[in-house]
């Protein structure tokens, strides 16, 4: 897809392997079960992350952005709180994911600011074309889980056929139960859990729904509303109640905005597609699907219990560790005398923030999404002065916006802002205005902003 029709900017031949690789990590960067125990856990992603940083460091010879510039400022911001909050370690155990922690970290912020610096070096059209890789992403994920899905209820399980020869590791689709002996099972595709996949679909989906809209109609855009149903459905079939409350406050977001939209051909006949789907699943095994859907609307279980107790870990260590908390990544360290659990989550980003950063870690992380809220409004009002040309931009700013507001939600209760994916949500949001900072977005004039 393209917002601006300007010819793209032509990357040098020395540049473009860093362009492929970067586009390879985009997609796969849900894909957590492809990894290998080699020196720890390695993702697919931390690979293809790593060469992506050489091959730019090795071939980039152009202006680091100004956005870049204060991501860097972050990062060694960052970088300072978690080094004091080393020295609140007691144990090896806590030093050892506190380095997992770390390389994690500094992977995150590296590519951060490489991709901000890279799109907007390569322009509008590669701008899209990094969208499309990463929405592909998701849509193969999604893929792969209905696969999973299919292939369960016939007796079989697909990750030990598709990826335990690749991986040499054991994986299969959750199974949230049982109905009257049948098994309820819960699509988690390629990443680590199906709470997981529903919350990294509501990405795709709240940020280019907008566009979606505001484009014209074409064989690109039936193709981009056949993505969307398919990802909702799969968003459904996971039964993640963290990826519904996301995507719901994502869709307050855009509500106001798009209100005109709401009772439009363009959203209305995707919704009636998807509702006809959902309509004949439901009704062709309405009691099984009764039980499970009673199941998933009640408060009071061990689940919920569970998301919310963790809350209750703050004050405490709040109380040992006030300003710069426990250690970044050793949660499961300090309260496996609580779960009896030697590698419990706690089930929330927010409170993994205060417990692992302290009070300082908190306000810097709040400081640092302000930020990326102002440039997301950067980006609206550049899509405004473009006119015509800039809707498509306005529109994914308004997504982007809503895809940030609604993961933030959805982390209340599950933890999923560490992940490769919740930066590559980054990545595209911060480049947004660089790339598109003027109407002929020349790469001279990108890098200077």
């Amino acid at each position: 897809m393209s917002a601006v029709a300007v010819p793209a900017a032509r990357a040098e031949p020395s540049t473009r392997l860093a362009g492929g690789l970067l586009l390879a990590t985009l997609f796969v960067m849900t894909f957590e079960k492809v990894h290998w125990n080699v020196a720890g856990n390695v993702e697919i992603s931390d690979i293809l992350t790593f060469l992506f940083l050489v091959a730019f460091a090795v071939t980039y010879r152009g202006r680091v952005p100004r956005t870049a510039a204060i991501v860097l400022g972050f990062f060694a911001a960052f970088a300072l709180l978690y080094l004091a909050g080393f020295f609140n370690l007691d144990s090896k155990q806590a030093v050892d994911q506190f380095d997992k922690g770390m390389v994690k970290f500094v992977l995150h912020f590296l590519l951060l600011a490489a991709g901000v610096t890279y799109l907007a070096d390569r322009g509008p059209r590669f701008y899209w074309h990094a969208v499309g890789w990463f929405t592909g992403g998701l849509v193969a994920n999604g893929i792969y889980g209905v696969l999973q899905l299919l292939a369960a209820r016939a007796g079989h399980n697909l990750d030990s056929v598709v990826l335990s020869p690749l991986t040499g590791g054991a994986s299969s689709i959750n199974i949230y139960g049982a109905v009257n002996g049948a098994s309820v099972y819960r699509p988690n595709a390629l990443t680590g859990d199906p709470n997981h996949l529903g919350v990294m679909l509501i990405v795709p989906i709240l940020s280019l729904l907008p566009v979606y809209l505001r484009m014209e109609r074409g064989r690109l855009r039936t193709w981009l509303a056949v993505a969307l149903g398919f990802m909702l459905i799969v968003l459904l079939a996971t039964l993640s109640r963290s990826g519904v409350l996301g995507l719901g406050v994502g869709l307050l977001v855009l509500a106001l905005p798009y209100r005109r939209f709401v009772f439009s051909r363009a959203l209305l006949w995707p919704l009636a597609g998807v509702g006809v789907i959902l309509a004949y699943v439901l009704y062709s095994r309405w009691h099984f699907f009764s039980v499970v859907l009673r199941s998933r609307l009640q408060t009071g279980g061990g689940s919920e219990n569970a998301h919310l107790f963790v809350y209750s870990f703050i004050p405490a260590a709040i109380h040992m560790h006030p300003l710069f908390g426990l250690g970044l990544n050793t949660f499961s360290v300090y309260y496996e005398f609580v779960t009896g659990k030697t590698n419990w989550g706690p089930h929330s980003f927010w409170v993994a923030l205060i417990v692992e950063s302290g009070l300082v870690g908190l306000l810097l992380f709040l400081v640092f999404l302000r930020y990326v809220y102002v440039r997301l409004r950067a980006a609206r009002l550049l899509g405004r002065r473009l006119g015509a040309d800039g809707r498509e931009v306005r529109a994914l700013a308004w997504g982007m916006t809503a895809a940030l507001t609604g993961t933030m939600a959805a982390n209340l209760f599950y933890l999923t802002m560490t992940f490769y994916y919740f930066y590559a949500l980054l990545v595209l949001a911060l480049a947004l205005p660089v790339v598109f900072t003027r109407k002929d977005s020349s790469p001279a004039a990108s890098r200077t902003m």
